[in-house]
């Protein structure tokens, strides 16, 4: 990774740095307490046991943000590309979380869903996904109209695919899980702690300095802080090269007296000029069913709704040249999400193509969720998962859905990377 001067000065500055030795308070510092620094933190403490472990989180608790905030799907892995990061921490971290939350009693349903084609246009992309799931080993069925209905009585289309992988958890209750046996395995979770200042120097690991002025010294550093982590990167002094452009997912609930319309998980065919799925019908682990997201532009890196708005963080965004490239590629498909934003009953048209019987009255607000996406110079969405190291230093920058569902290996790959600096940067290299 490239190297920043000037923010690594002001960081050095800031994080009061000295000549003098000094000694380390932990062997790895974790930045962010979302479901994947836990699971980070969780898997170093079980890979090396006795190694000092700190995580660092600047929300009252874990979990705040993207972890707390999605549709709680246990995904399959059918859609990502073989030989991905996603595809095989997905299909392989599926079949963890189920066992994870049986192990561990956290509410966790497998349920299997569908994948409806409603165009004509839609079918080449289905049967390609039917294929692609059968590489990846997915138990995937293809079915026609009338079999459809027998799964969703008033779900309507051409073709569906039914992938019996996929199942529903609440994510918070894992992250929780994680917290609580990487701290009975001696690692240290602080909340309110929101990092302000880095100093890397070659051979003396890392110095953190947190808003109230506490300093923080480690070996190794671990970048999992998700919506900021490429501001976490700049006060390392590394050029992360990318840039996380937020944006929410606006969900709706069905009402209580119409929620029998849908019985389990439904999802249209992705389009693969976007990452992202498509407004979608998930019945949840309590019972609600979740119809969304709609994906708009952030105006806040935490912009849980249209009146959130950070300038600085807007401005950073539209100053970014591959926030522009994405709007010129991509102007069409952003604006129908924004205008389902907008608009119930066009947000109401969108989810009449899998279940027609849906009217707008059908329809409540339900909270939003932002996601960190990666965006490359050159206005590429990063699809995959992107991990890069720098001098005493892992940097997650790009941890898209499946994340949650993949988090138990996730977590042990970043561990994994941890692990080889910090004995690399011991006095025996042990």
């Amino acid at each position: 990774m490239g190297v920043v001067t000037t923010e690594a000065n002001r960081a050095a500055a800031a994080a009061g740095r000295t000549d003098s030795p000094v000694p380390y308070d932990c062997d790895v510092l974790v930045i962010g307490g979302g479901i994947v620094g836990l699971s980070t933190a969780y898997a170093l403490t079980r890979s090396a046991p006795g190694t000092r472990v700190t995580v660092l989180e600047k929300e009252p608790g874990t979990a705040r943000h993207q972890t707390g905030r999605n549709s709680g799907v246990i995904h399959s892995g059918i859609y990502y590309r073989p030989g991905s990061l996603k595809a095989r921490f997905a299909v392989q971290g599926a079949t963890e979380m189920v066992k994870f939350c049986a192990e561990h009693g956290i509410p966790h349903e497998l349920t299997g869903k569908l994948i409806v084609a409603t165009e004509r246009a839609e079918l080449p992309r289905l049967h390609a996904l039917a294929q692609r799931g059968r590489e990846h080993g997915i138990p995937v069925r293809e079915l026609g109209p009338a079999q459809i209905t027998a799964y969703e009585p008033h779900v309507r289309g051409l073709a569906a695919l039914h992938v019996g992988t996929t199942g529903i958890c609440d994510f918070g209750a894992v992250a929780d899980t994680l917290a609580r046996l990487a701290r009975d395995a001696g690692a240290t979770i602080r909340c309110g702690a929101e990092v302000t200042a880095i100093d890397r120097r070659t051979g003396r690991g890392v110095a953190v300095r947190t808003a109230d002025g506490t300093v923080l010294r480690a070996r190794t550093l671990v970048n999992c802080a998700g919506l900021h982590c490429d501001r976490i990167a700049r006060l390392t002094g590394d050029d992360p090269r990318m840039r996380i452009v937020p944006f929410r997912g606006e969900y709706y609930e069905l009402a209580d007296e119409r929620s029998f319309l849908v019985r389990g998980l439904v999802y249209p065919v992705p389009d693969p000029a976007f990452p992202f799925l498509g407004v979608h019908l998930t019945r949840g682990i309590d019972g609600a069913v979740h119809i969304g997201p709609n994906a708009v532009p952030a105006l806040a890196r935490e912009g849980y709704g249209w009146g959130t708005v950070r300038a600085r963080e807007l401005a950073g965004v539209l100053g970014y040249p591959g926030s522009w490239r994405i709007a010129r590629r991509h102007w069409r498909y952003g604006a129908g999400e924004l205008r389902r934003s907008l608009s119930r009953r066009a947000f109401t048209t969108a989810v009449r193509r899998l279940l027609p019987e849906a009217a707008p009255a059908d329809l409540r607000p339900a909270p939003a969720g932002v996601r960190a996406q990666a965006v490359l110079p050159d206005g590429t969405l990063a699809d995959d998962f992107l991990i890069r190291e720098a001098p005493h230093t892992v940097h997650v920058l790009n941890a898209p859905s499946p994340a949650a569902t993949a988090s138990l290996p996730i977590g042990r790959e970043i561990a994994t990377r941890a692990l080889t600096l910090l004995r690399a940067s011991s006095p025996s290299g042990a």
